[in-house]
């Protein structure tokens, strides 16, 4: 089990070009590129509001290809939530987030008490929908976890996609109650392995 520090760990997965960072930068930043930059590995900070005081939000947002394995096995272990991303334009990038669950499910040993949001990217795409909600919401039941559609973009459910994972978490009271515009010093992208952040 990962050690219970002051950091709160979420790790981002998906394939590549789905939106993962698109997702984390519009929370953190606010900002949306159109742009594709391919990501191998960032860590964005964000200070919330955990059990009546501070604590940081690391979200790790990881590489959407396979050539590092050690890396994703790394995050997984480190990782205290998860947020599994597919573009609802791609019925590929829902397939290829099953190995990845299956990795958290062998690591974590269970996943009843994790967070885990299954999220379905690119919601304002509509007519280059390949997957239908319906078909996000059976497959997050079929893997106990929660459903989201989300837009990067048009900044849709983005905030709640990280508010509903926080509410998840049964064994600390979180909230993304501090205002994120006074936060401009976590929100560097930094490489720290998992160290506590002196604020």
């Amino acid at each position: 089990m990962p050690e219970q520090s002051n950091d709160y760990r979420v790790v981002v997965f998906g394939a590549g070009g789905v939106g993962k960072s698109s997702l984390v930068l519009r929370f953190v930043k606010g900002t949306f590129r159109d742009t594709y930059i391919p990501t191998v590995e960032d860590t964005y900070r964000q200070v919330i509001s955990c059990d009546k005081s501070v604590c940081t939000l690391q979200i790790t947002d990881t590489t959407g290809s396979h050539q590092f394995p050690a890396m994703q096995r790394l995050s997984i272990s480190k990782g205290h939530a998860f947020i599994l991303v597919f573009s609802i334009t791609s019925r590929q990038s829902l397939e290829e987030l099953k190995p990845i669950y299956q990795q958290v499910l062998a690591i974590k040993g269970s996943v009843e008490a994790i967070p885990i949001m299954l999220v379905g990217n690119k919601s304002d795409e509509t007519a280059q929908r390949e997957v239908e909600t319906k078909e996000g919401e059976a497959q997050a039941a079929a893997w106990k976890c929660a459903f989201m559609e989300t837009s990067a973009k048009t900044n849709t459910n983005v905030k709640e996609l990280f508010q509903e994972l926080l509410a998840l978490e049964k064994k600390r009271d979180m909230s993304l109650s501090i205002d994120g515009k006074r936060s401009g010093k976590q929100k560097r992208a930094d490489k720290l392995k998992g160290k506590c952040s002196v604020m």
